[in-house]
């Protein structure tokens, strides 16, 4: 990118950007923070996320004194909970193993765990002004119609290629500033749908407005086949009014999260072959109903046909929970709307 267009961006930059609390600080656990937060999620969604970490856990030592339990329920409703755990587990080897101290470099930030190439490089950066090229989903778009890129974003070849491309356009004596703006100006004016083509101050040098393909760029591959999986959450409830709850396993969604024991059947069963099922697993069960009905929960690769199940027992939970007690556990957004409506 030429001087003429890097001052251009810069421009824009300084007068069209966010007012956001990360933005302007040279903190790394504070950038850190926000940008794993950000990470498959919208800043207006993830600003109250970064609010409310920041007040609780004011310091990475704060993070990593904190339960994982404690984590995970701040965490709720964001997706994606490998993020949060990766993050827990950073913090305590911040804390414990390097004394509290973020190391200062691209090199070291990238051996830590959750942290790749883009937030290492990001930290890297925003915070020590290392000339490291941040390549997200907003920089593909910008890259990829200002210079007519074909390459399919979503691919191993592109990610060597945008990297390099971006490492050759950065302005190395500014490199946080710059790439703070070109991810804002993916952001905000190379916007996904429906930009403002004819205001952009880059338009005069970007070959997919003269070629008319903006809408056609960025190129992605289509998403991976779609899994249909079928939860029947058991919701128990004994003489007292107590219920149970368990905790979900490693390698697959909402890993750590703790839900209603959970009935997941191979297939589209009906609402009588599922009461069958639950009937022959409580024989003694003084009521067994669907409540309300099954619906749809779409997640990235996976669609969710998840139904609530309550079940009265005549009899005592040796592991009953208080319903007063429920908020205390993160759980997926799904049981915790549930829960929410059936108060």
């Amino acid at each position: 990118m030429a001087n003429q267009q890097i001052g251009k961006l810069l421009s824009w930059y300084a007068t069209a950007k966010r007012d956001l609390p990360w933005r302007g600080t040279t903190d790394p656990y504070k950038v850190w923070l926000s940008e794993v937060i950000l990470q498959q999620t919208r800043v207006v969604q993830g600003l109250p996320y970064y609010e409310r970490f920041i007040t609780h856990f004011p310091t990475v030592s704060d993070l990593a004194k904190a339960s994982e339990e404690e984590v995970l329920k701040l965490w709720q409703g964001l997706g994606y909970y490998s993020r949060a755990k990766n993050l827990h587990h950073t913090a305590q080897h911040i804390a414990t193993v390097l004394g509290g101290v973020f190391p200062k470099s691209y090199q070291e930030l990238v051996k830590l765990k959750g942290i790749g190439d883009y937030t290492a490089s990001a930290i890297a950066s925003f915070c020590y002004n290392e000339p490291c090229a941040v390549v997200d989903g907003n920089v593909y778009r910008v890259l990829s119609r200002l210079f007519g890129v074909q390459t399919p974003i979503n691919t191993p070849a592109a990610a060597k290629e945008f990297k390099a491309l971006a490492n050759e356009l950065l302005d190395k004596p500014r490199a946080g500033e710059y790439n703070q703006a070109i991810m804002e100006f993916g952001a905000l004016q190379c916007k996904p749908q429906s930009p403002d083509c004819k205001g952009c101050v880059m338009n005069e040098k970007c070959l997919a407005y003269h070629k008319d393909k903006v809408d056609k760029l960025p190129v992605k591959l289509p998403k991976v086949k779609i899994t249909h999986r079928y939860f029947h959450y058991r919701v128990i409830s004994d003489t007292r009014g107590y219920t149970l709850m368990e905790r979900r396993g490693e390698k697959d969604i909402w890993q750590g999260l703790y839900q209603f024991p959970l009935l997941e059947t191979t297939g589209d069963l009906s609402e009588a072959e599922v009461y069958v099922l639950l009937k022959e697993k409580y024989p003694k069960a003084v009521d067994i109903a669907l409540q309300p009905k099954a619906f749809l929960h779409k997640l990235t690769h996976q669609h969710l046909h998840i139904s609530f199940w309550k079940i009265e027992l005549a009899e005592v939970l040796a592991q009953g929970i208080p319903p007063t007690e429920l908020e205390k556990y993160p759980m997926p957004v799904v049981m915790q709307n549930y829960i929410n409506k059936d108060k």
